[in-house]
């Protein structure tokens, strides 16, 4: 079983940066095992090394991949990310919206009008205004994360 990093808040750290393995049970190289620099809870770390492997060793890409913790097709993957973008290219990029589509600043200018009229209006409420003023169908979880945002830069 590996150990766990050998420094504080590291475990931490990888999480914030996006790069925590989440399965580093399943790393079974043996350079995981009992090393104070290899560190199978370092995902970069543990896809460049499984990439390495093949690439340098010859090793079998199946072989590789199960020594690592991953599937075939998740090396495959990663060494396409890596010949492409390097080191970088290994981090999983943000799935989904990077940003608000609906919840434009006009839009939320309009919901805090809406707001300032008649506070205790609820979410609901002002999803129902806003698809009427401007044809937009907007679900109330939306609304109310848009509103969050805009009181945290007030903040």
């Amino acid at each position: 079983m590996p150990n766990r990093p050998r420094y504080p808040g590291k475990i931490d750290s990888l999480r914030e940066q996006g790069v925590l393995n989440p399965r580093p049970r399943k790393v079974s190289s043996e350079l995981f095992l009992d090393s104070d620099f290899f560190d199978p809870h370092d995902l970069v770390q543990v896809k460049y090394e499984m990439t390495r492997r093949v690439q340098v060793e010859k090793a079998s890409v199946s072989e590789s991949a199960r020594l690592f913790g991953f599937s075939r097709p998740s090396f495959y993957q990663a060494a396409r990310g890596f010949a492409r973008n390097g080191l970088l290219g290994l981090v999983a990029k943000k799935r989904g919206p990077k940003k608000a589509r609906k919840a434009t600043a006009e839009i939320m200018e309009f919901v805090e009008l809406c707001r300032q009229e008649a506070p205790s209006r609820q979410l609901p409420e002002l999803a129902k205004l806003v698809k009427e003023q401007f044809g937009i169908t907007m679900h109330p979880r939306t609304i109310e994360r848009g509103l969050s945002r805009q009181k945290k830069k007030r903040l």
